[in-house]
């Protein structure tokens, strides 16, 4: 498929979404978010909505069911963090939210600086109240983070999941501590680094477009930082990793007058480099 008829497909998903959202009553509002809101759909994009349920049909209202009218399912379950997953007979994938119209439309303010809709009326799909587009507004500009408590929570982090890694490479968990690496602290560096190049908007997914958003200088200290789940490949790795968190802290630090634990930042250096 290319990837302008997967764009069409996930454009006549949209259209199809409007038009059965507008024809049920039980919903108040539709809010996309995503890639399609920020104008990065591809043919490998998936469909993502928070559907705003009135109250009174929360019950009665079979997400499911619904969601199967835009196209057959071939899989729908609720996911580890309470969202509706699907998977369309196309593989297009598809993220719905059923929320209670009326807190959770007064949640949508409170997004700013995390969800970021360049085009709000775009993303509201449907709004039988006004208050739906009237929330949405309020993302239509982005807030980056702010740099110095974010600079000081980062390399606070940084500082204490890598002791944790020193630990768990000490006992020998070589497969958790390869899984500590690159889900836990790989993410808060990108973060890291990604505020020091000012280059945010990929912020909660700071590993989204990384080939094109960081220079290759960034780019290869990442690469340095990933592993097999082998041995001394990973503590090669943590090394690697560690170092980087402690260049991007000093740079942060020479930026923005954060505080750095410089005592503790070298018992860890030895802790990698001498494992007990």
């Amino acid at each position: 498929m290319s990837v302008h008829s997967a764009r069409s497909a996930l454009d006549d998903r949209i259209a199809r979404l409007r038009q059965l959202a507008h024809a049920d009553t039980r919903l108040e509002g539709v809010l996309l978010y995503g890639s399609w809101t920020v104008g990065e759909a591809d043919a490998h994009s998936d469909i993502e909505a928070y559907l705003y349920i009135q109250e009174d049909h929360l019950a009665d209202f079979d997400g499911p069911a619904f969601l199967a009218q835009l196209a057959p399912l071939n899989l729908s379950y609720t996911n580890m963090y309470g969202i509706l997953a699907v998977v369309f007979d196309d593989l297009m994938r598809g993220e719905f939210h059923l929320t209670p119209a009326g807190p959770g439309i007064d949640e949508v303010p409170t997004w700013q600086g995390m969800v970021h809709l360049p085009r709000p009326d775009d993303a509201v799909v449907l709004d039988r109240t006004g208050r739906l587009t009237q929330a949405a507004r309020q993302l239509a500009t982005f807030q980056p983070p702010e740099p110095v408590t974010t600079a000081q929570q980062l390399t606070d982090e940084l500082t204490n999941w890598t002791l944790m890694l020193a630990h768990v490479l000490a006992r020998g968990e070589i497969a958790r501590a390869h899984a500590l690496l690159h889900t836990v602290i790989a993410p808060q560096q990108l973060q890291l680094c990604r505020l020091l190049r000012n280059s945010t908007a990929h912020w909660l997914t700071p590993s989204r477009a990384l080939e094109q958003d960081l220079p290759d200088t960034d780019r290869h200290r990442y690469a340095s930082t990933t592993a097999t789940a082998r041995d001394q490949d990973v503590r090669t790795a943590a090394r690697n990793s560690w170092r980087w968190s402690r260049d991007l802290a000093a740079e942060a630090a020479d930026r923005w007058t954060i505080h750095l634990p410089h005592e503790l930042h070298e018992q860890i250096s030895n802790r990698l480099n001498n494992p007990r």
